[in-house]
């Protein structure tokens, strides 16, 4: 069996790793156009900011690791082409100039996603940065050591934490979306103005609800930027607006969402014979909505990277789909979500309500204690948890795992409120957080109830 895999970060790694061990007899080939693979690019908040000093610690694989394996891995090589019919890939060694053809038993697509780059005046200037990959984190931290102004354009998670990381160094930061929240993807406006206080009182500038138009610069050199809102000074732009699926190669040849996900199965198939895809091209099942959804996390990539494996040869173990779970520390508050805001909720057309807890996370009685906010959101008529965010100076943030498995298996509230959780002062209280959102979760639906007329 002859395998192939274009490009090895997440997916790449955990697919090529998990074939090389199930299947050593099979031949399998690599290409990857970097000079190395499977970057953590969710430390580059942590590498600029110096939280984490040596960037090499933010590797997990190596290409010896896959050679000890019989992998030949073939860096620097960028495919230019893929022949689904011929069962071809064509190949350039981007150090030599040289082309070449190589033939699949099965391909394994992993290419990932890369940075939305806005059409702009002004992007060509010196100073205006992508954040995505290792050379990024390396040039963004030689850019920002002579930096003062540094705005950073796109307030998701990357954008926050570089915000964060570059008010840690002492610059002067500006945060920019045209959302009118951080965050917004991920969080309900009760999260996002704690957040956005927070970030502020840090001395963070958030300019939000308004579209970068152009940037300026003197000498080649970025100034400033233009919104809809106003002129800022930046002599340093980092642009984090997004990602899009790297899916060229497969153009036409198999089915793809509108953005250019790649669509496949419970198997990780495509629709194409033979050829599999897993990670930040791919789209997946989203379990709060039943739908495929674009949603490029690294814990889904290796996951999938994993089923590939798993599924090389004949269909075996099916991918149980995702909640787009996520966390994340900003300052001192521990932040984590997962499944659909009740925002996003409305906006996929589910009729929903939420519930939002705030108490102690431990008792009162003990040394020290921290607030926690928690919210619920889920289906009105039956009480299926659809979504859940959780905010504290204490890390209680892998309780959203809990509430990740409770929207896989289509749990209600209700039932939220009964499930069997340990009891220690050291921890929590003897009504669990989450018991005491789905009971309150339980009640709200009650008292709606009560609300409505009786049918005639």
């Amino acid at each position: 069996m002859k395998v192939i895999v274009i490009g090895c970060t997440h997916a790449g790694t955990a697919a090529t790793l998990q074939i090389a061990k199930r299947y050593p007899e099979a031949a399998i080939t690599v290409y990857e156009r970097n000079d190395n693979i499977s970057f953590l690019s969710c430390g580059i908040a942590l590498h600029v900011g110096g939280v984490v000093r040596n960037a090499e610690e933010l590797f997990y694989a190596h290409p010896d690791n896959l050679a000890e394996l019989g992998v030949q891995t073939r860096m620097r090589h960028d495919v230019l082409a893929v022949d689904t019919e011929r069962r071809t890939v064509t190949v350039r060694n981007l150090e030599t100039g040289d082309t070449l053809q190589d033939t699949y038993d099965k391909l394994v697509v992993t290419t990932g996603s890369w940075p939305i780059i806005p059409n702009l005046p002004g992007m060509e200037l010196d100073n205006v940065m992508l954040c995505k990959n290792y050379a990024h984190a390396q040039a963004i931290i030689e850019k920002a050591a002579h930096a003062k102004r540094i705005a950073v354009v796109g307030a998701g998670y990357i954008g926050v934490e570089l915000a964060e990381a570059f008010q840690q160094l002492g610059k002067k930061v500006t945060l920019f979306d045209n959302t009118p929240r951080v965050m917004f993807k991920y969080l309900d406006q009760t999260f996002t103005d704690i957040v956005e206080a927070d970030m502020a009182e840090h001395g963070i500038e958030l300019a939000l609800g308004q579209g970068v138009q152009s940037l300026h610069g003197q000498e080649g050199k970025v100034t400033g930027l233009v919104t809809t809102a106003g002129e800022y000074e930046a002599d340093l732009v980092i642009m984090c607006i997004g990602f899009r699926p790297n899916t060229g190669l497969l153009k036409d040849q198999v089915d793809m969402l509108p953005n250019g996900a790649i669509i496949v199965d419970e198997y990780m198939r495509t629709s194409c014979p033979d050829v599999y895809a897993a990670g930040d091209s791919c789209a997946i099942r989203y379990n709060p909505t039943g739908q495929p959804a674009y949603i490029p996390l690294a814990t889904n990539a290796v996951r999938m990277g994993t089923l590939v494996a798993l599924n090389l040869k004949q269909p075996q173990v099916k991918y149980m789909g995702t909640q787009g779970t996520s966390g994340i520390k900003i300052f001192e508050l521990n932040i984590a979500s997962t499944g659909l805001t009740e925002q996003a909720a409305v906006e996929a057309g589910l009729a929903v309500s939420s519930t939002v807890v705030t108490d102690n996370y431990r008792p009162e009685f003990m040394p020290t204690y921290e607030q926690a906010l928690i919210k619920l959101v889920y289906e009105t008529e039956n009480g299926r948890l659809v979504g859940a965010q959780v905010l504290s100076k204490a890390d209680l943030t892998q309780s959203v795992n809990t509430l990740s498995v409770c929207i896989q298996n289509r749990m209600t509230v209700e039932e939220l409120g009964f499930v069997d959780f340990f009891f220690q002062p050291h921890y929590n209280k003897p009504w669990n957080l989450l018991n005491q959102a789905g009971l309150q979760a339980r009640a709200d639906l009650e008292a709606a109830a009560a609300k409505q007329p009786e049918l005639a």
